[in-house]
This record gives structure tokens, C-alpha cells and sequence, in this order.
């Protein structure tokens, strides 16, 4: 005979149920929530991508390499990285929102002479350059991550959609993070761009599992070069590392040369200082503009992010003309206050006497009548 249940025996089972069901959901929701990671990674260099690698000079021992040796971490003791980042007192975000252009019709010039700049915020920025468009590291998304949930936020929104850009000629990538390469913008702008994308070695991999067709793909070794249009596109060196998962260096990184018949552009990616930036003003400046990277130092990575006054000296060493600052002001990735960065670039422009444009996000910069320098992110800090 079967003995009776009592109350507290069914709570009891009731209560097993809705934890499995919890449980379940909570399994769920994760398995939502990561369900692009896995593709967010891309892919791995196999077959004739892997044998163009191989022959790389830059490539070694299964990975790249800087032309000399670095590290992504320096040990510095007595210092705890994590208890900063979370106990820091630095302002690693503006205070208020950071005021956002909508970039006007292009002046009226003559087309042979034209040369404007762009900057979408982070390292996004479009060259208008003798009548082409190049569009540069473009990364719309929400976070800097793999995941939609989690990562680096966005601390400010895009100044324009994706769908709002103009027709471009061609598409580079520097190198393959996340704050420079992001699925969802690619997956958006192969749909409404035809323009081909540029990459260094190895990254044709990512944009292939992401549905890129071969036919617009154009990977390139340092000092290789490709012509779109009357434009000469050239991948030169850079000092810094890649990965999108725990495999590192398995693609190349790279700074890019946008050259026109009478204009020259100079956009340097993610890099440390070093001598190559002399080299290549040497070969291929002088410039009448250099996108420098000035965002996300600190003395525990010196080797692969550039100091702002590092910026300043590497474009004197390209022979640079107006230097515009790139990578900061969108993602909070280092320790530094927000607006250090621009602060000290600022300074040390005015005492090395350099051209200096800081244009808000969505500002169109003339290269031949840049706005004056106003300190306006120095209200929103």
C-alpha cells in the first residue's frame, strides 16, 4: 500500500522542478547570449592561405612577428592591474555625452586636390581622397567583443548609421581585435558596400567564414601594395600583436599608406614606437595627413600602443603635415582618464610645433583648412 504524500515532501518536489527549470532557462539564456561567439572568433589560416603565410619574412615558427622582439605585458612590481582597474580613481569615462557631428556635403574643390578625413570615433574614419573613398577599421557595433553582452561598451553612440555611408572605394583593416574588426559591421557593409576589403595576411581567413566572397578580399605582406581606382594602397609595418581567441599572432597587423597622384595618407593601426616609422616616411611621405593612434597606454604595455607623445615624434618621423588622433575617445581599454590621451597630444603638439586637428566624432576635417584645436572634449571630461 502506497504511503501518503505529505505537503512538505510535494514542496519539496515542486521545489527540485522549478529549480531544474531555472537552471534549464539559465542554460538557455547562456547558450542565447554566446550563440555568435563562436563565429565572432573567424577562422584559421589553412590551405593556400596558410602556405602565403608561410613564405611571409614576417612569419616564423607558426606565428608572426614584430621585426623586433616585444611583449604584450611588461612585469612592472609592486603594481596589481586588476585592483586598479577596478578601484582605479582615474575617469575612465566623459562625464557627459560626447557631442556628435552629422558630417555635411563635402566642400566644393577640384577633385585632383581633394583630401578631407572622417572620424566616426575609435579608429573608424573615411579618407576622401582625390574623388575615392576609403573607409578605415570600421567597427559599429555596440561592444568590442566577441559577445553582444559582454565586453568593452561603447561610450558614445555612432554619429551615423552604417547604411548612411556613402558608396566607398575600398575597406582596410589594420588588424584583426575586436575594436578593429567586428563581424556584425562587416556582415552590414558586404551587403551594403561593393567595395573590397584590404587586409594583412592572414585576416582573409576571419572575413571568409564570415561570408566575405574571395573575389573581395585583398590580403597583403608589408610593403605590398594594391591599386583601387587612381589610388596606390600599401600595408606597411607596424609593432604590435593579434588574436581573437587564445591563439595569438596567428594573423599579420599593419599600419596602411593611401596614396593619390598628388595626396598621401598615412593611418597607423594599433603600434608602438619604433624605427620603421622613419623608414616609411623615407620611402613613401611625406604626408599631407597621419591618422595616429594615441588611446589605450600604459607602461605595463609600452612596446605595442603608442604614448601620445610617441604619436607626435612618429609623425615628425613620417613627415607628417596635420596629425589627427585616433583611437580614443569611443572604448574604455586602458587605465588612463578619458581625456589624457588628447591632453597631452595637445601639449605636445603646440611645443613641437605640429599641425593639430581634434575633430569631434562625425566631423569632416579639410585637410587644407582644418578647424582650429577649441579643447572641446575637455567640457564633456
Amino acid at each position: 500500500m502506497r504511503r501518503p504524500v505529505g505537503r512538505s515532501e510535494l514542496d519539496q518536489a515542486w521545489g527540485r522542478r522549478l529549480r531544474g527549470g531555472v537552471g534549464l532557462a539559465a542554460l538557455a539564456g547562456l547558450a542565447w547570449v554566446a550563440r555568435d561567439v563562436p563565429a565572432a572568433l573567424g577562422g584559421r589560416l589553412t590551405g593556400a592561405r596558410a602556405e602565403r603565410a608561410a613564405r611571409s619574412p614576417q612569419f616564423r615558427d607558426g606565428t608572426f612577428h614584430n621585426r623586433a622582439s616585444t611583449r604584450t605585458m611588461v612585469a612592472d612590481p609592486g603594481r596589481n592591474l586588476l585592483w586598479e582597474l577596478v578601484f582605479g580613481k582615474q575617469q575612465r569615462r566623459p562625464r557627459s555625452a560626447v557631442p556628435l557631428l552629422r558630417p555635411a556635403e563635402p566642400p566644393a574643390t577640384d577633385t585632383d586636390r581633394q583630401l578631407n578625413v572622417v572620424w566616426y570615433g575609435h579608429a573608424s574614419a573615411l579618407i576622401e581622397i582625390e574623388g575615392r573613398r576609403v573607409l578605415l577599421d570600421p567597427v559599429w557595433s555596440e561592444r568590442c567583443s566577441p559577445s553582444a553582452m559582454v565586453g568593452p561598451r561603447r561610450l558614445h553612440e555612432p554619429p551615423v548609421r552604417l547604411d548612411e555611408l556613402p558608396p566607398v572605394d575600398a575597406i582596410l583593416i589594420s588588424h584583426d581585435h575586436y575594436d578593429h574588426l567586428d563581424m556584425a559591421t562587416v556582415r552590414a557593409l558586404l551587403a551594403s558596400q561593393s567595395a573590397p576589403f584590404l587586409v594583412p595576411l592572414g585576416v582573409g581567413a576571419h572575413l571568409d567564414r564570415w561570408g566575405v566572397p574571395a573575389d573581395r578580399i585583398v590580403e597583403l605582406d608589408w610593403s605590398e601594395c594594391h591599386r583601387v581606382g587612381g589610388l596606390e594602397i600599401t600595408a606597411t609595418a607596424a609593432q604590435h600583436f593579434s588574436g581573437r581567441g587564445l591563439r595569438r599572432d596567428g594573423t599579420l597587423w599593419s599600419s596602411w599608406v593611401i596614396a593619390g597622384a598628388r595626396r598621401k595618407v598615412f593611418y597607423t593601426g594599433d603600434s608602438g614606437y619604433f624605427d620603421g616609422y622613419a623608414e616609411i616616411g623615407a620611402e613613401h611621405g611625406p604626408f599631407d595627413v597621419t591618422l595616429m593612434q594615441i588611446g589605450a597606454y600604459d607602461r605595463a604595455w609600452p612596446s605595442i600602443h603608442m604614448f601620445p607623445e610617441e604619436a607626435v615624434s612618429a609623425h615628425l618621423d613620417l613627415r607628417g603635415g596635420l596629425l589627427i588622433p585616433v583611437h580614443w575617445a569611443t572604448f574604455n581599454l586602458a587605465l588612463h582618464d578619458w581625456s589624457e590621451p588628447v591632453d597631452r597630444l595637445w601639449a605636445e603638439a603646440k611645443a613641437r610645433d605640429v599641425r593639430l586637428a581634434v575633430p569631434r566624432p562625425g566631423e569632416r576635417v579639410v585637410v587644407d583648412d582644418p578647424p582650429a584645436v577649441d579643447g572641446w572634449w575637455q567640457s564633456v571630461a
